[in-house]
């Protein structure tokens, strides 16, 4: 089969590898007939997060079932099935307290309690390194999905691929920052980042009933698209967070947000100056986007970190997360809790995804999308791939 492969920072290619196969009783086979690049693919591509042997990547996909374990139970061939990101086995203490990207069976070889660098690690991930379970991923036209039985939904023949291909991971990513900012009505909701993950926040904030949502980036286009989107406040972020954080406190009596979500992570975009500061810590990227965040929180509010972070830090601003009474949550998203909910919402029409798809790509020019969405060229917010192009 054709699949996405990378071979080492900044080099991702159209290979032919081996088909997958059956391994495990309750395993499928899954013909992919849509897959997308995730902003999380690029700290891979980037050699942010280490991949030594090539690997097929990418964790948003869906398909056709091609062919079943004799385990499985609730999928047939020819069901057209949408699959949560995280692999996890649905049995274990973790994944019975949904919290599948914490399952402690999916990824034997790298799995602890203690979440350290290179060790000890969470559940596994579809396509994102030897770390996470070693799985190849579904920017492919086939891949092989573990635990069958717990994580692949049937979806409706009515609706697109399209439509639903985004409740594999960025809806319940976006959907988890506002979940754990405990949204009841009428919160302000800042949310820093308007790649796909912050819009589909700020969606997920409209839909518990946010009362104002403002969305801050770098870059003004793709401001214009999550206000073309969402319809939330935006900021641009120009010359540091000061003067965002300013703007969010005079929309809210001088408090700031109630919630803030960090939908960026450890790359955001960096001048000369906090690249040094990096290198004199020995640290891998910056928490600037987290700093702005517990800034712009009112006391006692919640910050919800979406982002990912793979290494330590030093200058964590401890003091302030103490004297603000600040509420940090993050990690992986528990697809697996939202996604039934979320795939009504779809259904019902109260929210629609497809709308941030900005390049519809064949799988064939996968090096191209993998350019253009790092480099942020041609108005690019979204890539979805066709497998079979």
């Amino acid at each position: 089969m054709k699949a996405a492969v990378i071979h080492g920072p900044g080099s991702i290619k159209y290979d032919t590898v081996d088909d997958p196969i059956l391994k495990e009783k309750d395993d499928i086979v899954l013909r992919v007939t849509s897959t997308a690049i995730c902003g999380s693919d690029l700290h891979i591509y980037s050699g942010g997060l280490p991949q030594p042997r090539p690997m097929v990547l990418g964790h948003e996909f869906m398909g056709i079932v091609e062919e079943t374990g004799p385990s499985v139970t609730h999928l047939k061939r020819g069901d057209r099935v949408v699959v949560p990101f995280p692999i996890a086995c649905g049995n274990c203490f973790f994944c019975n307290h949904d919290s599948p990207g914490n399952c402690e069976h999916s990824n034997p070889e790298h799995y602890g309690p203690e979440g350290g660098i290179v060790t000890q690690k969470g559940g596994a991930l579809f396509g994102y390194t030897d770390l996470y379970g070693g799985y190849d991923g579904g920017q492919a036209q086939y891949v092989r999905v573990p635990y069958a039985n717990y994580g692949p939904r049937v979806v409706p023949e009515d609706l697109s691929d399209e439509q639903v291909l985004f409740l594999t991971d960025i809806f319940p990513t976006g959907y988890t920052g506002v979940d754990w900012g405990e949204i009841k009505g009428g919160e302000t909701v800042a949310i820093f980042g308007s790649g796909p993950v912050g819009i589909m926040a700020a969606k997920s904030a409209w839909l518990r009933g946010a009362g104002l949502v403002i969305i801050v980036d770098t870059l003004q286009y793709r401001l214009d698209k999550a206000k073309a989107t969402t319809d939330a406040i935006t900021l641009l972020w120009e010359d540091g967070p000061k003067d965002v954080i300013e703007q969010i406190r005079a929309m809210t009596n001088g408090r700031g947000a109630d919630v803030c979500i960090d939908a960026v992570g450890f790359e955001p975009d960096r001048n000369i100056t906090d690249r040094i500061k990096a290198t004199i810590n020995f640290e891998k990227g910056s928490i600037k986007v987290l700093e702005a965040c517990m800034s712009a929180v009112r006391r006692n509010g919640i910050v919800s970190v979406l982002g990912v972070y793979p290494v330590n830090y030093d200058n964590f601003p401890l003091g302030q997360f103490f004297d603000k009474g600040i509420i940090l949550k993050g990690g992986q998203a528990p697809a697996h809790k939202h996604i039934d909910k979320l795939l009504d919402y779809v259904i019902q029409g109260k929210v629609k995804l497809d709308d941030i798809i900005t390049h519809r790509l064949p799988l064939s020019e996968i090096s191209h999308a993998y350019d253009i969405f790092k480099k942020r060229e041609d108005g690019c917010v979204k890539v979805v791939l066709d497998p079979w192009k």
